[in-house]
């Protein structure tokens, strides 16, 4: 019995990631309030690592009991053991930048530091490249560039980490003469921006854990007015995907600490692309029947 045990604690999740990647594998089988607990949980893993239970069942709606039984429907003892993984989650991410400067150059100290940190970002965004390519899926793509395609005019939203995205959207977008609107006002006229989306519009939304809130209420404000969304995070338990027509879940790989963009902005490079080429293709179809 105490073998038997032994194997099914050292099969436990001890780090997000892999807690993360089993919740997901399970959530489709999940009961109803596990299931609401599991989302909130990835949602907000910081309140997980330092609410007490009361706390955490009142925001996440549910009795702290249904803690209990989701820890140990994930294998767990109790809810404090299932606790610890998001607390460990929380103090590699709270590293500072100058933290993981030192844990870069830790790895590199015989005189070739340089080559090797830009080797190892090339490594984390070869990964996070592959796992894209492998996952993406041909109807998820195409039923998302029909959508853009469709939009009198494609609004673009993201903050912080995911902001250099969207801002090249809108840079191709201008550049291929596709009519977008990226949403951001150093005066504070997102919600006066978000006020002209029309249902014959569509948004392109972009955030990853930790989520950006003000991304997230926006994306939902979008879609509570009928607009499409296409959303780009990185969890099926995202915020951002609860509001979506279509998403995408991208994994970038990191170095140091460092997450790469390289799969976020190469699946934003085939969107921007793709809509280009159907437009083409549309324009190109109306001056043939023209010249007929």
């Amino acid at each position: 019995m105490d073998d038997m045990a032994d194997t099914v604690s050292e099969a436990l999740p001890r780090d997000f990631e892999a807690l993360r990647a089993l919740i997901l594998d399970r959530r489709e089988s999940l009961p109803k309030r596990i299931a609401q607990v599991a989302a909130y949980a990835l949602d907000n893993p910081d309140e997980i690592a330092f609410g007490t239970a009361a706390s955490i069942a009142s925001s996440a709606g549910v009795q702290p009991s249904t803690l209990i039984r989701f820890a140990q429907h994930l294998g767990y003892d109790g809810f404090t053991s299932l606790q610890q993984v998001f607390r460990e989650r929380l103090r590699e991410r709270t590293t500072s930048y100058e933290e993981r400067l030192t844990v870069v150059r830790g790895d590199a100290d015989d005189g070739t530091s340089n080559r090797r940190i830009v080797d190892g970002f090339l490594a984390a965004a070869s990964k996070s490249i592959d796992v894209m390519s492998r996952n993406i899926d041909d109807e998820t793509l195409d039923r998302a560039i029909d959508l853009l395609n469709g939009a009198e005019t494609i609004y673009i939203l993201a903050r912080r980490r995911s902001y250099p995205v969207a801002s090249y959207i809108a840079y191709a977008l201008g550049k291929l003469g596709v009519r977008s609107q990226l949403i951001e006002s150093a005066s504070g006229l997102s919600p006066e921006i978000i006020s002209f989306a029309t249902p014959r519009d569509a948004v392109i939304a972009i955030s990853f854990s930790p989520y950006a809130s003000a991304t997230v209420e926006e994306a939902r404000v979008l879609s509570a007015n009928g607009v499409p969304v296409v959303a780009i995070t990185d969890s099926a338990f995202s915020p951002l995907a609860q509001f979506a027509s279509v998403w995408f879940e991208v994994a970038e790989a990191d170095f140091g600490g460092f997450r790469s963009l390289a799969a976020t902005m190469a699946l934003a490079m085939g969107l921007t692309v793709g809509v280009a080429e159907l437009r083409r293709g549309r324009k190109g179809r109306k001056s043939a029947n023209a010249k007929v």
